[in-house]
């Protein structure tokens, strides 16, 4: 999809090399920073065991990085409760392949930038797929989630045995965050 490279999942060491080029590709090779990112995105990407690691683009912001991760839950739903400091709003949606969903945006612990988790629940399946996304300045923040938000939606989960991919039932997502 346009706008959301992602990157290969290999050792961490290979992971944050093939980010830190692409971060250097939109950012140029002046920042500092990019190192550090891309190292501590790809440790956080193998820790975690994540199956997506990309960078989000928009020509009016900056890259941010989105992670997903499949997991495994005890009962199927989006019932379970979200509060707290650092949560700024919640949204309950549907995908627009049809999956439930839920929009978390957080607010950042500490400094500058922005996040959101996109939580989609699979109805066949007892597990989740936990989308973050992640900008350190969050400049742009709404138009990178927009980008964010159009490639998760159409989402599938893949394993045999859950919805098939043919055919887009009707809905869509009813994000907020990425419309702002």
């Amino acid at each position: 999809m346009p706008g959301v490279t992602p990157v290969a999942l290999g050792t961490p060491e290979h992971t944050a090399a093939e980010l830190l080029a692409v971060l250097r590709r939109l950012k140029g090779t002046r920042d500092p920073g990019l190192e550090v990112s891309a190292t501590q995105a790809a440790e956080l990407a193998h820790r975690h065991g994540a199956g997506l690691l990309a960078v989000v683009e928009h020509s009016d912001a900056d890259p941010a990085l989105l992670m997903a991760c499949v997991v495994p839950v005890d009962r199927p739903g989006l019932d379970f409760p979200l509060d707290g400091p650092a949560i700024r709003e919640v949204t309950r949606g549907e995908t627009a392949t049809g999956y439930p969903v839920m929009i978390v945006e957080r607010i950042p612990v500490a400094g500058p930038g922005a996040q959101l988790q996109v939580v989609v629940t699979d109805p066949d399946q007892p597990r989740l797929a936990v989308f973050t996304l992640h900008s350190p300045t969050g400049r742009g923040w709404l138009d990178v989630a927009g980008v964010a938000g159009r490639f998760v939606s159409g989402m599938r989960f893949s394993d045999p045995g859950t919805r098939s991919a043919s055919g887009r039932p009707p809905g869509g997502t009813s994000g907020r965050s990425a419309r702002r």
